[in-house]
């Protein structure tokens, strides 16, 4: 998800160029270079109007991370909306699929970067619908071991490619090349995050 060399201009690159255009996008510098026209142009543009000269650039890419994040974590016609499970429900059932062996709460919690009543409250809908059950440690009855059952298992596997499949189809939006470069460039985001902000559970 990475751009690299020969790939169509995005207009990225910032220029001392002319101020914000009409839908908020802000100049470019060259023709050939589109202006934005997505919901955080939009907004954008509505800042640049009341602060002219704040620089909107966080705003441009965090936005943008998280209106994708939402409108992928809404996606009705997703596999894992349609199996009635959100992602990270989904990303638990996978931990322990992944793993290929019974996983404590906390351990869960570590693996999912979530924290431990988030785990909590997804497990207790999990083990309702069967998919997760739990065993009580024989030595430490406060201490839960946590497994997937047959039909979460079953579900784990037979949905993981349909996920995946839809998840290509979405990102065919951006050629191989682009797709690279921007998983590079989220990798690089996401390591200096985790260095700075890797305490934080959701």
């Amino acid at each position: 998800m990475t751009a690299r060399n020969g790939q169509p201009d995005t207009g990225d690159e910032r220029t001392d160029g002319p101020g914000p255009t009409a839908d908020g996008a802000g100049a470019r510098s060259g023709a050939d270079t589109p202006p934005r026209t997505d919901t955080v142009a939009a907004v954008v543009g509505q800042w640049r109007a009341v602060h002219p000269g704040l620089d909107t650039g966080p705003m441009e890419v965090i936005g943008r991370i998280n209106r994708c994040a939402a409108l992928l974590q809404q996606a009705e016609d997703a596999p894992l909306r349609r199996a009635g499970l959100s992602r990270a429900e989904f990303d638990l059932l996978g931990a322990l699929r992944r793993t290929g062996h019974e996983l404590t709460p906390g351990e869960l919690a570590r693996e999912t970067f979530s924290s431990g009543a988030a785990v909590t409250k997804r497990l207790k809908r999990l083990t309702e619908t069967k998919l997760v059950e739990r065993r009580t440690d024989t030595r430490d009855r406060r201490v839960a071991h946590l497994r997937l059952t047959d039909a979460g298992r079953a579900l784990v596997d037979g949905i993981l490619p349909e996920q995946l499949a839809y998840e290509k189809a979405v990102l065919s939006a951006l050629a191989p090349e682009g797709q690279e470069e921007l998983s590079d460039l989220l990798a690089v985001l996401l390591n200096g995050l985790e260095g700075h902000l890797g305490g934080l559970r959701a």
